[in-house]
């Protein structure tokens, strides 16, 4: 199995180019932050950018707890990937990762300063310093479930394959918890005036008669009555209510929406 490190700073971009960096090293795997993610797939682990601390997050990146790097061990060892990129910010911390994960030694490291503009790095520098975000080289479904309630924006790329066709790639740009920019609350009353906005859109609903938020960390299941109007398909119509509420309480609050079950309690006549 061949293994390469891309080394750099903190906040340099190293993650923003790392499936550009794996394709062209021919790698199927990359290592970064405590995941271990294969062809734009989250496999194992955990991202070190869920920790309440940078001390936390230094720590899960380099698998310290083992439980955490057995995980990801038993997951290499099953999905046995031609090679593996493993990011870091010096030289010894990607040889502790690959020590810790038994996928050594590195055979090439390639350092971030070889593969970016210094005003590149800066322009990333900006990103990371003065708007807390991260980026996480797997698409944002793959992470909406661990990131709920957390800013998360796609971000694709374009790359031209050898015959010259284009293959499409998306990262995700997260603002971590240990970000000092602090944390933010959404609470169930905003939530609830969302699901009622979004429900007397639908043509059919008199009105939501009750709604009920029950907040987990991995997101949001949502209970509520409705009245309708008597006349129209109410499976189809429960249908989407259940589409329309997950649309926009998502984009309004970028929350998780695991379920939303709807009870409909009785029918109107309209005159």
């Amino acid at each position: 199995m061949k293994v390469v490190a891309l080394v750099g700073e903190s906040g340099t971009g190293k993650s923003y180019r790392a499936i550009t960096l794996a394709h062209e090293k021919d790698l199927d795997c990359i290592i970064d932050d405590g995941l271990f993610v294969q062809k734009n797939k989250i496999i194992a682990g955990k991202s070190a950018k869920r920790e309440s601390t940078a001390v936390g997050a230094v720590k899960r990146a380099l698998f310290h707890d083992d439980d955490h790097r057995d995980l990801v061990k038993q997951a290499i060892h099953g999905r046995q990937p031609q090679g593996i990129l493993i990011l870091g910010t010096s030289e010894r911390m990607v040889k502790k990762i690959a020590e810790r994960l038994d996928i050594g030694p590195i055979q090439e490291f390639v350092y971030i300063e070889d593969i970016s503009t210094e005003e590149e790095r800066k322009m990333a520098r900006k990103q990371r310093g003065d708007l807390g975000k991260h980026v996480i080289p797997v698409p944002t479904f793959e992470i909406k479930q661990d990131f709920s309630g957390y800013f998360i924006d796609p971000l694709k790329i374009l790359r031209r394959r050898k015959d010259n066709t284009i293959d499409v790639s998306e990262k995700s740009v997260v603002r971590p918890t240990f970000s000092y920019m602090g944390r933010y609350t959404i609470s169930d009353k905003v939530i609830c005036d969302l699901v009622a906005h979004a429900s007397s859109k639908i043509i059919g609903v008199s009105k939501v008669a009750r709604i009920d938020v029950m907040t987990g960390p991995n997101g949001v299941v949502i209970t509520m009555d409705a009245i309708m109007v008597y006349g129209n398909p109410l499976r189809t119509l429960a249908k989407q209510i259940q589409e329309q509420v997950k649309k926009e309480v998502e984009y309004m609050t970028a929350l998780n929406i695991l379920a939303i079950n709807i009870t409909i309690k009785s029918l109107v006549v309209l005159s």
